[in-house]
């Protein structure tokens, strides 16, 4: 064992903080599949509005993407974007409460809160490097 690295523990919280953002982009992953389909089955598509939506999501996807992959690394300069990708999650769980299905909006804010807060709990903190 000698000339060898201990491996630094990783915590658990962050693992799976990053497992949950990873779930947020194939989640918007599939919502530009989705958006895609439906520009190119509808009847009625303004063009413009349809790839700009679907250029802006398909671009979230790959940073909430990047983001993880970064926090997974131990970056600890992602932790702030990807507070902020849950600040979005919970503005549209909480739109989605007063308009849309409202499952879909609980459920995007039980996903916005937990991997916030597996995120910035003190044992993430000190795999990061910041405690």
């Amino acid at each position: 064992m000698t000339g060898e690295n201990p491996v630094a523990s990783r915590a658990a919280t962050l693992d799976w903080g990053v497992r949950l953002l990873y779930v947020q982009s194939a989640g918007l992953a599939v919502l530009t599949a989705y958006l895609i389909v439906l520009a190119l089955t509808s009847d009625v598509v303004r063009i413009a509005v349809a790839a700009a939506l679907t250029v802006m999501v398909a671009l979230a996807a790959f940073v909430v993407f990047a983001v993880a992959r970064a926090l997974g690394r131990g970056k600890v300069r992602a932790r702030g974007p990807a507070v902020v990708v849950q600040l979005f999650l919970l503005a549209t769980g909480g739109f989605l409460l007063q308009i849309g299905p409202v499952a879909l909006g609980v459920l995007l804010l039980i996903l916005a809160v937990v991997t916030a807060v597996l995120i910035l709990v003190p044992p993430s903190s000190r795999a990061l490097g910041v405690d």
